[in-house]
């Protein structure tokens, strides 16, 4: 059975999406269709990117001060660049943190590289309004598509000055990162990754002021520290992603990482484009 609703703001999107490149195209860009748009961006010109997820309105909920000068910031996982590029905007030294290849991505023991690049790409969704997700795209061709293309376009538009750091969130360090930071930010990182205390044990020496991360944090009945299994029971089964820590389990994990004081200062929430699914998100404040 059809829902009209979503399917009228599935049309929207596509809508939305095909004004963007042919804006694109007007203004001389290179063809851009087959890049995959995680988050909207505005960008001069008109253009405003069609991304699977719009922060523009739920920003307000995050807690990042609205003046960031002479604070550095670190984006884990940057992905489009929503958020690097609005940390930018407020003032700050922005440091974005990202996979150095598709191959990095972590993958459950037995997995090869060709199954994790086939989840991806169905993850991807379509290109277009009449589909498209099954192009054959090589590893590289698809982080270009995903993860570099799509950023590089919008940092050379917005004229945005970031650094690029290319690593796991594992084998992160103050080196690599060019220092320590004021403010970092991590969303829906851990749920992509094996290993989440790990994660957090690499990200945490690197904070010297203020950890935001904004993720799903299901609960348990009795509110004790938990982790929910999201990985399927099968090699084929799960999304490249496998554990949802709940909000008693991150708060435990970022105290004993040396976090003073850690809260829940409410939430953001949305809908996934084109599908239309809902989805809510919690936000933790961390402080050294």
């Amino acid at each position: 059975m059809t829902n009209p609703a979503l399917e009228q703001q599935a049309e929207m999107f596509w809508r939305d999406a095909e004004a963007f490149y042919r804006r694109a195209e007007a203004l001389g860009v290179p063809d851009i269709r087959n890049y995959y748009w995680y988050h909207t961006v505005e960008l001069p010109g008109g253009l405003v990117t069609p991304g699977q997820y719009d922060f523009r309105e739920s920003i307000a909920a995050f807690p990042f001060p609205a003046d960031l000068r002479g604070k550095r910031v670190l984006d884990v996982g940057s992905a489009t660049g929503f958020f690097a590029f609005e940390f930018a905007r407020r003032g700050a030294e922005v440091t974005s943190l990202e996979l150095p290849s598709l191959e990095a991505l972590d993958r459950f023991p037995g997995q090869d590289v060709a199954q994790s690049l086939d989840k991806i790409r169905k993850m991807m969704g379509p290109r277009s309004a009449g589909g498209g997700s099954d192009a054959p795209y090589t590893a590289e061709e698809m982080y270009f598509y995903l993860l570099e293309g799509p950023f590089e376009f919008c940092r050379k538009q917005l004229g945005a000055k970031i650094r690029r750091c290319y690593s796991t969130v594992y084998e992160l360090t103050e080196a690599k990162a060019g220092g320590t930071f004021d403010l970092v930010f991590m969303g829906d990182i851990l749920l992509h990754t094996l290993n989440p205390m790990a994660a957090l044990c690499a990200v945490a020496p690197l904070c010297r002021g203020t950890l935001v991360l904004s993720q799903r944090m299901p609960e348990t009945a009795d509110g004790e520290p938990a982790m929910l299994w999201v990985g399927g029971d099968s090699l084929g089964s799960d999304e490249v992603s496998w554990w949802l820590p709940n909000q008693s389990c991150l708060v435990a994990m970022l105290k004993k990482l040396g976090f003073r004081s850690v809260v829940n200062t409410g939430s953001h929430s949305g809908v996934l484009r084109p599908s239309g699914f809902p989805y809510t998100r919690a936000i933790l404040r961390a402080e050294k």
